[in-house]
């Protein structure tokens, strides 16, 4: 299963900038969205790197890669970006489900805004899913928003279970962001990994009141309401003040 996530950091631009790693025992099979790593397939490693609010990259897989090179990670694995200081990682648990999660809550959207439907350049949505949110047009640049959420299920989940499973953290970090006090669903560049055993007879289902679903989204809830509650400054702010 996963290790508990080592805080390290690389040189980049003169600076050390900081950045999770996980490390399994043995592969596990995973669902994301992230950038290096999406969809559905066996992973090894995941990583969760802060960039400066400055970030402008249009490869954020390749840079991925990169820092997983850097860091002697082998096989394939998982690649978050954020804006926010990764050693602010909230862990939860919960019935056995483990759950980080970076929280930077400032550029809260709802999914479905009626401005940003009718808006077609930020329809378009121009700046790359990994970028952390702030460099979008019309939003301020001091603001960090990007929720990564990593859980860890230990028991087999199928491919169904496993894309319900994302569904279920997502309805939680959407109901921990309204108890916050934000008429939000999310951020425009917030990321979910899910990983369990690549073996074992397969649970069918992830939903908030499966066997596995529920403590997940207790976890998932649990995680973001923690790290949502206090102002989140971007790390590369804090380095400049």
């Amino acid at each position: 299963m996963l290790a508990e996530p080592t805080l390290t950091s690389r040189r980049e631009d003169g600076r050390d900038v900081p950045l999770l790693v996980w490390r399994a025992d043995r592969p596990l099979l995973s669902v994301s969205s992230a950038p290096l790593g999406g969809g559905i397939g066996v992973r090894h490693w995941v990583v969760n790197a802060t960039v400066p609010m400055s970030y402008h990259r249009d490869d954020p897989a390749d840079h991925l890669a990169e820092l997983a090179g850097q860091l002697g990670l082998d096989g394939p694995g998982v690649g978050l970006l954020t804006g926010v200081d990764v050693a602010e990682v909230v862990a939860r648990a919960d019935a056995g489900v483990r759950v980080w999660a970076t929280v930077g809550l400032g550029t809260p959207v709802q999914a479905a805004a009626p401005d940003l439907a009718a808006d077609p350049v930020q329809a378009a949505d121009p700046v790359p899913a990994a970028a952390p949110g702030p460099a979008r047009r019309g939003v301020p640049a001091h603001r960090v928003g990007t929720v990564n959420i990593v859980v860890e299920v230990p028991a087999r989940l199928g491919d169904a279970a496993l894309v319900n499973a994302v569904a279920t953290a997502t309805e939680a970090k959407a109901q921990a962001i309204r108890e916050l006090g934000l008429v939000a669903t999310g951020t425009p560049t917030d990321a979910v990994t899910v990983l369990c055993p690549a073996g074992g007879e397969p649970s069918a289902y992830g939903g908030p009141r499966s066997a596995w679903g529920a403590p997940l989204a207790r976890a998932v809830h649990a995680a973001v309401l923690a790290g949502g509650a206090g102002t989140v400054v971007p790390w590369s702010e804090r380095r400049t003040a």
